[in-house]
């Protein structure tokens, strides 16, 4: 067996010794040391620099949820570089109870740190508790930061209260023709899965002064109308559109 292999059933197992344990404390009186240990293995782990442990540990803690592992994995989220290792982050801590990770995600949509917000949002839309509405505020829909507005963005169409709709819609609205392809895409999902409310948030764009503000609400319309469109396509072809002079409403 390779010290690799040796060191993910460390990770794995430490968890299992710790539930184990946790019912005989009775009678083993080293338990109480044993999984402070693990816990302490296992959060350490969430810093190697391999990315490939920092996943073990995070699956290993996802597998085993205890309250002490809240704080550390939202504070991993915050600076953790690679992707697959913040889903796994998101997952462990949708493994834990909301009363526990809420309060903890909430705090962080407050950071300076751009990653801390926009994780933090991208793990409350995973959760899906209504409780969290609130705290999705037009700052943090309008945030200068890019990956914060879209994780914003998606977070919010999850969690926006029946009637909410059209509010939240006029918010997004505002902001076509925002960053670049990847941004301006996920504006467009967002808008979309809104669903009609969001047709007459797009009104005021169709004659906006900008025609890449134009050319983006026919492109959501388009996407709204016909979902197996691709955003590539419906953009170049509004941008066609508004190029020649037509409003896009030609036919409706």
């Amino acid at each position: 067996m390779t010290r690799s292999s040796l060191r993910t059933e460390e990770v794995v197992s430490m968890t299992v010794t710790g539930q184990d344990t946790n019912t005989r404390r009775d009678t083993d009186t080293g338990t109480d040391a044993d999984v402070d240990t693990d816990a302490a293995r296992a959060i350490g782990g969430l810093a190697d620099e391999r990315a490939s442990v920092r996943l073990r540990a995070a699956l290993a803690i996802g597998s085993a949820p205890d309250p002490r592992y809240v704080g550390p994995l939202v504070e991993r989220c915050a600076t953790e570089p690679e992707f697959f290792v913040r889903d796994m982050l998101t997952w462990a801590l949708n493994r834990h109870p909301v009363t526990l990770t809420l309060p903890a995600l909430l705090h962080e949509l407050r950071s300076e740190r751009p990653q801390a917000r926009s994780q933090a949002l991208h793990t409350l839309s995973k959760i899906g508790d209504p409780q969290a509405w609130p705290a999705i505020t037009r700052a943090l829909l309008t945030d200068p930061d890019d990956e914060v507005a879209r994780s914003a963005w998606r977070a919010a169409v999850v969690l926006v209260p029946e009637g909410e709709e059209p509010a939240l819609a006029t918010v997004l609205a505002a902001q076509l023709a925002r960053g670049g392809h990847e941004t301006q895409l996920s504006l467009s999902r967002a808008l979309v899965a809104l669903g009609e409310p969001m047709v007459a948030a797009l009104l005021p764009a169709r004659t906006a002064a900008d025609p890449a503000v134009r050319a983006h609400a026919l492109a959501t319309e388009k996407l709204l109308r016909d979902p197996d469109t691709g955003f590539a396509f419906a953009i170049e072809e509004a941008k066609r559109v508004v190029a020649l002079g037509g409003s896009g409403q030609e036919g409706h």
